[in-house]
């Protein structure tokens, strides 16, 4: 399933692979975010019927949704 592409936008959904570890983008501030004493999240994948918007589940095993995906960056390896 992947996210209509809209002139101009990026598909973030070619950046994030469905259950990877995510971290808020260093643009955004943690303490703006309720899950952020709970980072790294899981990226379950994006809501059918809200394109661009995320699934995630925290290291407590709490879920959130609603999420701007592109709010988010996928962790790399050396990050993990």
């Amino acid at each position: 399933m992947t996210a209509a592409i809209k002139p101009g936008k990026v598909n973030v959904m070619d950046k994030i692979r469905e259950k990877s570890l995510v971290t808020l983008n260093e643009k955004f501030a943690l303490d703006k975010f309720p899950f952020s004493e709970d980072l790294p999240l899981v990226f379950l994948g994006e809501i059918v019927n809200m394109p661009e918007h995320g699934i995630f589940i925290g290291k407590s095993g709490r879920c959130y949704w609603g999420y701007h995906i592109f709010n988010f960056r996928e962790l790399p390896d050396d990050e993990i």
